[in-house]
This record gives C-alpha cells, sequence and structure tokens, in this order.
C-alpha cells in the first residue's frame, strides 16, 4: 500500500477506492510529497508504516512525521547529500510502529521541518486481522464469474455467488450473505468448487448459488456478508434487470421421481393381475 500526501493537503485512499495514490487537484505539483507504505495489502492497527518525503525545500537539514496514531515521532533523513528526498532510517522497532490502543480509521499525519509545516497525509488503519475481501460478485449461474464487478441478472433467475478474502479467519470454513433480493439467506463454502472460479491471487475463494426472487422490479439491490465471526460486515450493490425468468418446469430430479412412481404402480398393477389369473385357473 503506497498513500501520498502533497503541501499540506491531507491524502488517503482504501484498497477498494483506488489503486494507488491520488493526486489532489489543489495541490502544487512543486510542493513536498510525504508518501507512506506498509505491508500489504494495508496497514493495520499496531501494524508497521514507512514514510518518505519527497521534494523538500532546499536546505532543510531535518524532517519529523507526527501523528495520534504513532507511537512516537519518526525521524526522516536525507537519503543523498544535497537531495531533496528523505527516508525512514533504522531506528528502534517501535519507530515506524502504529499504537495498538487506537480504533481503526484515519489519522492525521504531518511532516515538519524546525516547526514548519511541509506536508501532511490521512493514515489509514484497518482493524488487526479484518477481513481484505477483494471480489464480492454475482452473476447467472453458470457463467464464470471472473470479473471483480457484479453482473445484471433478472428476477427469479438462479446465481452464483463469489466471495474472496485475502486475509481469512483461519476458523470460518462458511459464510452467510443476505440481500432482500434472495429467496433466502444464501450460505457460501469455502474453497467450493460450484463457482468454476480459481481466483489465483493468494486469496482465499468462498462460493454457492441461490435463487432470485420472481417479483423484483428493476433496480440496484444490496447484498450483504458478516464475516470474521461477525467483526466485520461488507456490503455489496448489483443490477436486477428484466422480466422474471420464465419457469423451466420440474427439474431432472422430479421427472425422475414421476418415471419412478409410475414404474412402482405399473409393476404393482401387473402383479395384481398376474396373481387373479393364477387364481381362476386353479
Amino acid at each position: 500500500m503506497l498513500i501520498t500526501g502533497t503541501g499540506g493537503v491531507a491524502m488517503g485512499a482504501a484498497r477498494q477506492a483506488a489503486d494507488g495514490p491520488t493526486p489532489s487537484a489543489s495541490a502544487s505539483s512543486s510542493a513536498p510529497h510525504l508518501t507512506y507504505f506498509g505491508p500489504m495489502p494495508r496497514i493495520e492497527v499496531g501494524g508497521k508504516v514507512w514514510f518518505t518525503l519527497d521534494g523538500a525545500p532546499a536546505g532543510t537539514d531535518e524532517v519529523t512525521v507526527s501523528s495520534p496514531a504513532l507511537v512516537k515521532p519518526i525521524a526522516l533523513t536525507l537519503e543523498k547529500k544535497d537531495g531533496t528526498r528523505f527516508v525512514q532510517n533504522g531506528g528502534s522497532a517501535d519507530d515506524h510502529q502504529v499504537r495498538d490502543d487506537v480504533s481503526p480509521g484515519t489519522y492525521p499525519v504531518t511532516a515538519t521541518s524546525h516547526g514548519h509545516t511541509l506536508a501532511t497525509a490521512s493514515l489509514a488503519l484497518a482493524a488487526k486481522g479484518s477481513a481484505d475481501i477483494g471480489r464480492f460478485v454475482i452473476g447467472p449461474r453458470g457463467a464464470f464469474p471472473g470479473s471483480d464487478t457484479s453482473a445484471a441478472v433478472h428476477p427469479g433467475a438462479e446465481v452464483t455467488v463469489v466471495l474472496t478474502d485475502h486475509q481469512p479467519d483461519p476458523d470460518e470454513d462458511s459464510l452467510t450473505v443476505k440481500s432482500p433480493a434472495f429467496e433466502h439467506p444464501l450460505t457460501l463454502k469455502q474453497g467450493a468448487d460450484d463457482p468454476g472460479c480459481k481466483c489465483d491471487d493468494g486469496s482465499t475463494l468462498y462460493g454457492g448459488h441461490t435463487r432470485l426472487r420472481d417479483d423484483l422490479k428493476s433496480g440496484r439491490y444490496p447484498m450483504t456478508v458478516v464475516s470474521h465471526h461477525g467483526k466485520q460486515t461488507t456490503t455489496r450493490q448489483f443490477q436486477v434487470t428484466g422480466e422474471p425468468v420464465a419457469d423451466d418446469g420440474p427439474g431432472p430430479w422430479t421427472i425422475g421421481g414421476i418415471v419412478a412412481a409410475v414404474l412402482v404402480v405399473l409393476a404393482a398393477a401387473g402383479l395384481a393381475v398376474r396373481r387373479r389369473r393364477k387364481a381362476a385357473a386353479s
């Protein structure tokens, strides 16, 4: 994760909101840039963080980064003589540590030199061991759910739901997804083969399928999953459109059951006829 701040303008980005630093429209490109990064995929409460300041004014000889989220202020040093880039080097174990007694959220970070503010940024912190859900999508059953965006689905359709978590709870083998568009809550199972999605990105796959209500109006509907044993809630929207899917009639299992029942009745009738004939002959 790499986030930048520019010339006193707060900056930040969540995993799902952006793939990298987002420049500020109001900030000058020549202003100092405060950048931080940490262990992928994000920085957690009690975790590590590293800072870099680029574009320091000429003559700057020291930079200190401070934040209510840090164990203590962090000193940056000049990367090379007569340069404008300050980096974080060495120090004790907690020189780049986030406090473990703060709540998840966004915290201001300030880079100063001799009491003068050079740049600011916003440090976004996630809870320890929290879910890192990447793909949480819905699509028609039987279609390959390879996209990171849900496909449009029809009322009454059979659908597949796929969820990937880069940091799943090790004791959570299944998850429950609820939506006002579903006929019933859906149980997603870890490593499910049904979705037909390998998702080879190091994440853990959960999948399952259900049927949508056939009385839905076209529009957007939420689906919500509660993971990590109730500690985290994630909601995504999907589009329902078009006319209800026509009923395809009884499935193969139903037809097979009817045929089997008919055969049993015919066999019983044949046995009864043979018994009557035998009795008449005797």
